[in-house]
């Protein structure tokens, strides 16, 4: 069995992204504060070492499905932060020309991202119809999606799983267990307190994993996309992380005990990974501060681009659309 570990020079590229991930979803959040938002928006706060490591473990070629909370994965990739926030400020710009103000649909088949599916978890076939044409036509790829905690009590979600599992399909499946589907607290969606359980119902390796901790999330996201690759079948990977902010910006998250955010934010994955990339002496903190100054400036001229973007013509409205 490979084991896949970062090079020096990965683990500072991995930095980055977190650090820019953060970086466009705080700015992101501001921005809705401050009255300068226009459609909705979700924080992918916590979320960052899943999305980057995941999306870091593909290939070019592979094909990737994220969710609305894997901006990580969108931005490396190639979707970069001048369309991301034109969208969510509803200019022509965006990757849906402002027709939808939020992650919804953030897709661009020659990045090789599937659009998002905002009733989850609707892309979890898709993606498998894009693993099994893969098979069909031989080709040495994979497409990878994710899942959140909810979802996987869907009938969806238990259909694609039998069927990626009998046709041994190229296909990584990530469940992001976040603890809460919107409202509703993982003891009162299911039994089971490991999702990837679930994983042995239907003869496939199910791995769980620390969803704080990038490195891990990359071995066996790298792990699970090759074995796919050389025809090895799919996998279910769970990674354990939190939801640090509500569903949407609208949602304050009541409902979540303030004590549970409290030990999760000791557990932040882009401070976390930082400090010990300081601790390993990868990096010093000199250029920790040159990083995070480069991300700032990165997206603060796509908040200056994407402000002075056109509004959609209105006279366009029904193009692009399936049913004008």
């Amino acid at each position: 069995m490979a084991h896949y570990e970062l090079t020096l020079d990965q683990k500072i590229e991995v930095y980055y992204w977190m650090r820019l991930t953060r970086t466009l979803d705080d700015m992101a959040v501001a921005l809705w504060k401050q009255g300068r938002g226009v459609g909705g928006m979700f924080s992918q706060r916590g979320h960052e070492a899943i999305s980057v490591g995941t999306g870091y473990a593909l290939a070019p070629e592979d094909v990737v499905a994220p969710l609305h909370r894997d901006l990580g994965c969108y931005l490396l990739r190639g979707m970069t932060p001048r369309r991301i926030l034109s969208n969510l400020l509803a200019r022509e710009t965006g990757f849906s020309r402002g027709r939808d103000a939020n992650m919804h649909g953030a897709g661009d088949l020659s990045l090789n991202i599937v659009g998002f599916i905002s009733h989850l978890p609707q892309s979890v076939p898709v993606a498998l119809g894009v693993a099994m044409s893969f098979l069909y036509r031989q080709e040495p790829r994979v497409c990878l999606t994710y899942i959140g905690d909810g979802s996987t009590s869907a009938g969806l979600f238990h259909e694609v799983m039998n069927m990626a599992s009998l046709y041994n399909a190229p296909y990584v499946l990530v469940v992001e267990n976040n603890q809460y589907a919107y409202s509703t607290p993982l003891s009162q969606q299911m039994k089971i307190p490991d999702i990837v359980r679930r994983a042995d119902g239907y003869g496939v390796p199910g791995v769980m994993v620390d969803g704080n901790d990038v490195e891990a999330v990359y071995r066996v996201a790298k792990e699970a996309v090759e074995r796919a690759r050389s025809g090895g079948g799919p996998t279910l990977i769970e990674a354990k992380t939190m939801r640090m902010m509500g569903h949407a910006i609208h949602d304050g998250a009541e409902y979540v005990p303030r004590e549970l955010l409290a030990e999760w934010e000791k557990r932040n994955p882009v401070l976390c990974f930082e400090q010990k990339l300081l601790d390993e002496g990868v990096l010093d903190q000199a250029e920790v501060d040159e990083i995070k100054h480069r991300c700032q400036v990165e997206i603060q001229d796509a908040i200056d681009f994407a402000e002075s973007a056109p509004w959609p013509d209105p006279a366009t409205v029904e193009e692009g659309v399936y049913a004008p």
